[in-house]
């Protein structure tokens, strides 16, 4: 029955249906008939019942309406497909007008990826049109299921909910280098319902945007330049001065390295601990040059303090024997 409703909605001429409708009733009827009243079922009667049927009609009919099926149904295939495809066609066209329009990349891949999604749907409901099957029921449909999984996918509307408080209050962008949810590396893409970033390692990790919306991040590309900071442990009784002053003019000459009035480097001692005296270093740079920086100077302190008279010790412990 399901079938005869597909192809009596899809019939071109409403006569054709009322025909059909008109036969099924007879059949119906008659049937209705015999199972109410067991003794008229006879040879005389079945026999009456299908010379009343004009089959020659019937048969035209259902070809008729099942050959408008199969167009709808062609046609169904080619929007879907076309449709896809120019869907595909607009997304890259789209991203290519923000790109070059310099929009900021979190709020182009978010408004792309809710583009595909919302035409999507409205291909699906022009394909279901198409077909000749009322689109209100299926709408209705659409809407009841949306309240259920709404309630089901509590944590994926949070999700939602959650990259638009990020695209809106920005306390990322694509690119940043942040540390968020335990997880530390570089934003890719923020998503509808996820953030995607790359770690140090060239992992992919993929953070639901409710997460990342209610959890403390530490976004280390906020700001344009960022501090580094050594440690560095030199003998009992080296100078510490003229340590001092090496490690300032490295940190000076090295061509990545930011000085000026508003980022001073600084060597102070931190510690005395058991084998070394223990020497903290501050400098800056920018954020792109982090981790350059940070290794060069550790290089260049382990080979130029020796040449300065300064000695980096080792854990060691004096034994004084007496004799009895």
């Amino acid at each position: 029955m399901n079938l005869l409703n597909i192809l009596l909605q899809a019939a071109p001429d409403s006569a054709e249906v009322s025909k059909i409708e008109g036969v099924t009733g007879k059949v119906g009827a008659a049937v209705d008939s015999i199972v109410a009243n067991p003794e008229n079922l006879s040879v005389q009667n079945i026999a009456s019942t299908v010379d009343g049927i004009d089959w020659g009609n019937l048969f035209t009919t259902f070809i008729s309406s099942i050959s408008n099926f199969g167009f709808r149904l062609i046609a169904a295939i080619l929007v879907f497909y076309v449709g896809r495809f120019l869907i595909n066609k607009a997304h890259k066209m789209l991203g290519s007008v923000m790109s070059k329009k310099d929009v900021d990349a979190s709020l182009s891949s978010f408004l792309l990826s809710l583009l595909r999604i919302t035409l999507l749907f409205l291909l699906i409901i022009t394909v279901i049109a198409i077909l000749g099957i009322e689109t209100s029921s299926f709408i209705a449909i659409f809407a009841s299921a949306g309240v259920a999984i709404g309630l089901a996918l509590s944590g994926t509307l949070q999700n939602f909910a959650g990259g638009v408080l990020i695209l809106f209050l920005k306390p990322y962008k694509v690119g940043d280098f942040i540390d968020a949810g335990g997880k530390v590396g570089t934003v890719q893409e923020i998503q509808i319902f996820s953030t995607i970033i790359a770690t140090p390692n060239n992992e992919r990790i993929i953070i639901p945007n409710g997460t990342l919306s209610t959890s403390i991040i530490n976004n280390y590309s906020s700001e344009k330049y960022r501090r580094l900071e050594w440690r560095v442990g030199i003998s009992y009784g080296d100078d510490v001065a003229r340590a001092r002053e090496v490690i300032l003019q490295l940190l000076n000459d090295d061509p990545l390295s930011v000085v000026d009035d508003a980022h001073q480097p600084s060597v102070n001692l931190e510690s005395l601990d058991d084998s070394a005296v223990t020497l903290v270093v501050r400098g800056f740079c920018e954020n792109a040059d982090y981790w350059t920086v940070f290794y060069n100077i550790y290089e260049q302190i382990y080979t130029q303090l020796p040449k300065h008279g300064l000695n980096f010790p080792y854990p060691h412990m004096d034994v004084h024997m007496t004799q009895g």
